[in-house]
């Protein structure tokens, strides 16, 4: 994993582009484009030097594979996430990242409390947060850029 960088927003775009991915994200456009990828990027640097979200491209031998986040910072506050191509779904590497994510997010950061959730259509991200030691909170509707719609949500959340 590295800080996302500019130059990710063509393959951002490219991973965002499979309605499978994106129906499962709660902020992202749809269509996904290259320009809202590079508008997004753009930010990631602003936000990492306040201090608010830590934004990381996840790599497989050079190649971008997803992303993972911690965002939403506010003290010891902050929420995770991550998504991924889908060709490389169910290896382990999004459980992978997001262990690597929580080191960073407690041991650097100093976060104390930390949130995560996932569509309800999707239980391997619930899975992968009880693996992390995340208790689950409450079932919910939030609302998907990408759906247009409110949506059954899963929230969890990580004393340290």
């Amino acid at each position: 994993m590295r800080p996302t960088e500019a130059g990710d927003a063509q393959r951002m775009a490219q991973i965002q582009s499979n309605w499978k991915v994106t129906r499962m994200l709660r902020l992202a456009p749809w269509p996904a484009t290259q320009a809202a990828m590079v508008e997004w990027a753009d930010l990631h640097g602003q936000e990492w030097a306040a201090g608010t979200a830590y934004r990381f491209a996840v790599l497989l031998d050079g190649v971008m594979i997803g992303a993972a986040d911690i965002d939403d910072i506010d003290g010891t506050y902050g929420e995770i996430g991550y998504w991924f191509d889908e060709p490389y779904w169910g290896q382990g590497f999004a459980r992978e990242a997001a262990t690597a994510l929580m080191d960073f997010a407690i041991q650097t950061v100093g976060l104390k409390r930390i949130v995560a959730g996932h569509n309800a259509e999707n239980p391997a991200s619930g899975a992968i947060l009880k693996r992390l030691g995340f208790h689950f909170v409450e079932d919910t509707m939030k609302f998907s850029k990408p759906q247009g719609a409110e949506v059954p949500y899963r929230m969890y959340a990580y004393e340290a």
